[in-house]
């Protein structure tokens, strides 16, 4: 078994591991402060907050899908290393352009004209970076670790990932607004700084000619990608993942405030624990594979997520209406609920069995091609998976827009589960027969 501590010391994995920590930290601070602002600011209805919620994560999302394939080239044709100083060099005026929205809609000036296209464009632009930054931070593991170490290395991306995804929550809903504006442009510029220390990573197959036409590039990417059967099972059970948790994280904003009778720091509490539940998960499924990559225990896995999102939906059912008129909740509050722990308890449930389901499966996308094809095959599953993204957002904001109560959608998320776990098995079973 390969110990995941040790390569926090290396610097063949620290700078890198610091790098994709302060952008997804940079990402959730924004995201959140902004949705949340807007939700509890400055709209005051269920649907177009649902409806807000929804197209900011389209929004972000979207750059995957039509950019992904020429990130891929570039990945595997270019320094994985000078691409990031590249693109972490973008982040400081995209940030400075997202701070400056923030900044409007705090004063209230110009919010529909000015600060909300502001923030919405800055979190597209943040899309098109994390699309070009994504292939690379799985990609380069390969190259700069040993083959026992890379499922203890995409285990601590993820979980690193997660751990400043609920930094960047935690900030987001506890701090004033216009500090987060300040906090997202400092947090570009560290990121910057760190990505000059990653180690140069050039290119493993001889240069080509790059493909322009994204549609017809993605296309070819995804066909060319898909031919392994593993492969093609490990990317549609990741893209059916993260349809689940797209839905998730749409929700959980207005369900809080409407459903729960919540505050916005409560609402942030939930995506802590979500955050929190995939961290743990991510790292405990390296000790139970004890290095190796397998998918033995992504369908058990997945099925416990969508049993644990049953509870949740159970539990929110039982909460009781809110009084008109009532006051929100703070932390405080909310935790003194009858069922506010065993609530929180399940959503952690959901986010544990999440990270043991989908880390091996991120291995597999790493370990079972050629070096030469890693970061392709990455975007090929960013292409796909954002997809099933963009699918699970717009599900999402029709059930509002056509009157289905936000925690009934919760059920949704749970039936896709049941579809991840036959894909998970048909993965398994794959594997056993190819060994």
């Amino acid at each position: 078994m390969t110990t995941s501590t040790h390569l926090l010391h290396r610097r063949r994995f620290l700078p890198l591991f610091v790098t994709q920590l302060l952008g997804a930290f940079n990402d959730n601070l924004f995201k959140n402060a902004m949705v949340l602002h807007v939700v509890y600011s400055l709209y005051n209805s269920e649907s177009a907050e649902a409806a807000f919620s929804g197209i900011a994560s389209a929004l972000f999302i979207i750059p995957f899908v039509l950019l992904s394939a020429l990130s891929g080239q570039l990945a595997d044709m270019r320094d994985k290393a000078r691409i990031i100083r590249l693109v972490k060099l973008a982040e400081i005026p995209i940030m400075i352009t997202g701070g400056a929205g923030l900044i409007l809609a705090w004063r209230g000036l110009a919010v529909e004209e000015a600060a909300i296209p502001l923030m919405l464009a800055a979190l597209f632009a943040m899309g098109v970076h994390s699309t070009f930054f994504g292939p690379i931070k799985y990609a380069i593991l390969p190259q700069h670790l040993r083959e026992d170490e890379v499922l203890a290395g995409t285990g601590l991306v993820e979980a690193g990932t997660y751990v400043a995804i609920l930094a960047g929550t935690i900030l987001a809903g506890w701090i004033p607004v216009q500090w987060a504006a300040v906090g997202v442009v400092v947090t570009a510029l560290l990121g910057y700084a760190a990505g000059r220390f990653v180690p140069p990573a050039p290119p493993q197959a001889a240069q080509q000619p790059l493909d322009y036409h994204f549609v017809r590039a993605s296309i070819t990417l995804v066909r060319n990608t898909m031919h392994d059967r593993r492969v093609f099972l490990a990317i549609l059970s990741i893209s059916f993942f993260w349809s689940v948790g797209t839905i998730l994280f749409i929700q959980f904003p207005p369900l809080a405030k409407n459903v729960l009778s919540a505050s916005k720091e409560v609402s942030s509490l939930f995506l802590v624990m979500f955050s929190v539940g995939v961290a743990l998960g991510s790292m405990s499924i390296n000790a139970l594979l004890k290095g190796r990559v397998s998918a033995r225990y992504a369908p058990p896995a997945v099925l416990a997520m969508g049993l644990f999102v049953i509870a949740f939906w159970f539990l929110c059912t039982r909460w009781g209406t809110p009084a008109p008129g009532r006051q929100l909740m703070d932390v405080g509050t909310f935790l003194a609920q009858p069922l506010a722990i065993p609530l929180l308890l399940s959503l952690l449930g959901i986010a544990v069995a999440g990270g043991m389901f989908v880390v091996p499966l991120y291995a597999f996308l790493t370990t079972f091609v050629d070096k030469s094809q890693t970061a392709r095959t990455i975007a090929a599953n960013n292409i796909v998976n954002s997809g099933a993204m963009v699918g699970g957002a717009l599900v999402a904001m029709g059930l509002s827009a056509l009157g289905v109560a936000i925690v009934s959608q919760l059920l949704l998320s749970a039936a896709l589960c049941v579809i991840s776990a036959l894909l998970g098995r048909m993965l398994h079973c794959c594997e056993c027969r190819r060994r």
